[in-house]
């Protein structure tokens, strides 16, 4: 049993985390703006604090600090402000964390501080282990920056492992939110020519592998979650069809998403063929490597 701290524990991945960890008997803190809203659910091995209470004593108090916080990179146009908003949102708060674990006397063992696929940039089909470089468009920036500031906390004798995140799949968030719709008024399709990969992973793999490193000594620095069998756009989209039954062809063209998204559409339209080859290599278990499992899973 660990006492684990959590930012980003109420949202779409920090919640099944959260439930995923206190299932396994572990002692969970989230930290959250508003903690007053989670009350009801508060309990002795579950507490919810803000990000004003004192971190340090939360520090003193924790084995391991998972950060899952950040501003979501879907939804609208990338104006300056949306750029510096989702660049602070990951900056900001994980050099207050580090900054927490620096002042604490009990210094957590791990630090899991997440990063994101948009690190490696549009790769078209080349094969992406965690050797390659990073790109040096917007998104890759911000995990570059993300990354450094999470790995100040090895310098204070903590281990720093940086999950780059795919595309994370689960009803409720994610890609999915937005794809399953028109799929379920039959104009599902793909988006653009289709041929640009998606690195997906399940969100019920993607915990796990947040947990992983805690108990594989081995596992350290920036690793890969998604699942080893990367899809194209075309293949993401026939399978979806197929597992709920509908047809895969109206196509949305990528010009029509840059005019509604700019720069925000490149999550979607960039080519990111990563591999998980860290975990693969350490023996990591995936529960769903084959896509139309998962989104069987996820669906039925």
């Amino acid at each position: 049993m660990k006492t684990i701290l959590i930012t980003g524990g109420t949202g779409f991945i920090g919640e099944e985390l959260r439930e995923m960890l206190l299932r396994d008997g572990n002692n969970v803190i989230i930290v959250t703006r508003s903690p007053e809203k989670y009350e009801s659910i508060a309990a002795k091995n579950q507490r919810f604090i803000s990000w004003d209470d004192d971190l340090v004593n939360a520090m003193n108090e924790s084995d391991v600090v998972v950060n899952l916080a950040g501003e979501s990179i879907f939804g609208e146009r990338w104006t300056d402000e949306t750029k510096k908003r989702i660049y602070d949102s990951r900056i900001e708060t994980t050099r207050k964390l580090v900054d927490a674990i620096q002042e604490s006397d009990n210094k957590p063992d791990v630090f899991v501080s997440a990063s994101a696929s948009g690190i490696y940039g549009n790769q078209g089909d080349r094969i992406l282990d965690e050797s390659e470089e990073a790109a040096s468009d917007f998104l890759a920036e911000v995990c570059v920056d993300w990354e450094k500031e999470s790995q100040r906390a090895s310098e204070f004798g903590v281990k720093v492992v940086n999950p780059r995140i795919g595309i994370v799949l689960e009803e409720g968030g994610g890609a999915l939110e937005k794809m399953i719709p028109p799929f379920r008024f039959f104009i599902g399709g793909p988006i653009g020519d289709g041929k640009q990969y998606m690195s997906w992973i399940h969100r019920s793999d993607l915990c796990r592998a947040l947990i992983y490193p805690i108990f594989n000594e081995e596992l350290e620095g920036a690793y890969n979650v998604c699942s080893p069998y990367p899809a194209t756009m075309n293949e993401f989209a026939e399978t979806l069809g197929e597992v709920m039954n509908r047809p895969s062809f109206f196509r949305v063209p990528l010009f029509a998403l840059n005019i509604a998204l700019g720069e925000a559409a490149k999550p979607i339209s960039d080519s990111i063929r990563m591999q998980p080859k860290k975990l693969q290599l350490s023996d990591f278990e995936f529960e769903y490597e084959n896509l139309e499992e998962a989104l069987a899973d996820i669906i039925a």
